[in-house]
């Protein structure tokens, strides 16, 4: 299952970053995680963290890739099944942030995951943007 979404957000790049990267603090944004706990800080490269979703068996996602105010991949595995989220982070012309979050699910579960929960999870990785959005946007200049 591939899932991927796009915003643009009248924020900053630095600001937009900010907020993604601040995992524990997730739950303010968005009602598609219930508690985020980073393991092993600061949130960089190999990080770990602990992600409790109404729905969903609690997840450890560990940090994959990491390019500081650009993009962080994670991986998250249970048995049959892995999972990547990316999180991009891009300064457009006009002084604005579009965000692209990217999901996929691959392995001998992923077809029976995706049949099963592919509708919720396309709806959490939608609720995840539009929180994003919205709480950056809310944020002071």
């Amino acid at each position: 299952m591939h899932f991927e979404i796009s915003v643009d957000i009248d924020a900053s790049p630095e600001t937009v970053w900010r907020l993604l990267t601040d995992v524990e603090h997730w739950p303010d944004m968005t009602a598609s995680v219930d508690r985020a706990e980073i393991l092993d800080k600061p949130f960089a490269l190999s990080s770990r963290a602990r992600v409790h979703q109404p729905k969903l068996r609690t997840a450890i996602w560990t940090v994959t890739d990491f390019t500081e105010n650009e993009a962080f991949t994670w991986e998250s595995r249970s048995p049959g099944v892995r999972t990547i989220g990316g999180h991009h982070v891009t300064r457009t012309p006009g002084g604005t942030t579009t965000v692209r979050l990217t999901l996929d699910q691959t392995g001998a579960l992923a077809p029976a995951i995706a049949l099963f929960a592919g509708g919720l999870t396309r709806r959490y990785v939608t609720m995840e943007a539009e929180g994003l959005k919205a709480k950056a946007e809310a944020e002071p200049t």
